[in-house]
């Protein structure tokens, strides 16, 4: 089983972040993995997107053209990117930033008002993680142990208290309906 996620947004919204999770769980999972962040030319503000695989075999090539999973936080994102989503493919939209629907009809969408729900929940910094939920959830692959252990190599250790809060985020995410 392979999974290549293409993460987008502006530089700011913890999409390098959501990445690195994602990779650390699945290193902890036993799977191949790679991760390749690529900045925009500004960090904050500026585009921003990482490329994820996850596989249960030896990644050849850190480079995804063509995702399985789309993970995007910006209209231009969604631009750039939608069709390059595989057919039968899954795209997760922050509904709260995107207002226009995926066109195509050959994938699969999940439209979250993640930016919203953060903010409602005192949480305005993880609209990321509570995407990252939701696509854990779909995927079929949220398991709180794993969840906490990635957790536990992504938050830093200055920051000790943020644990909880992408604890919650992840957890807001994969109870969205």
């Amino acid at each position: 089983m392979t999974h290549s996620y293409l993460i987008a947004g502006f530089g700011g919204q913890g999409l390098l972040f959501a990445g690195k999770f994602l990779v650390y769980k699945g290193m902890l999972e036993g799977k191949e993995v790679s991760w390749l962040p690529s900045y925009g030319p500004a960090m904050r503000g500026g585009t921003a997107n990482c490329s994820v695989i996850v596989s249960d075999e030896p990644v050849g090539s850190p480079i995804v053209d063509h995702p399985d999973v789309l993970m995007v936080m910006n209209l231009p994102s969604l631009d750039k990117y939608e069709d390059a989503v595989v057919p039968g493919g899954t795209i997760f939209v922050d509904s709260t930033l995107i207002e226009r629907k995926v066109r195509r009809t050959d994938v699969n969408v999940c439209y979250v008002p993640a930016t919203r729900l953060a903010a409602e929940s005192g949480m305005t910094t993880l609209a990321n993680m509570i995407l990252t939920g939701k696509i854990l959830k779909v995927l079929g692959e949220y398991d709180q142990a794993g969840v906490d252990e990635a957790l536990r190599h992504v938050v830093s250790a200055r920051h000790p208290e943020m644990f909880d809060f992408n604890q919650k985020a992840l957890a807001l995410g994969r109870d969205y309906e």
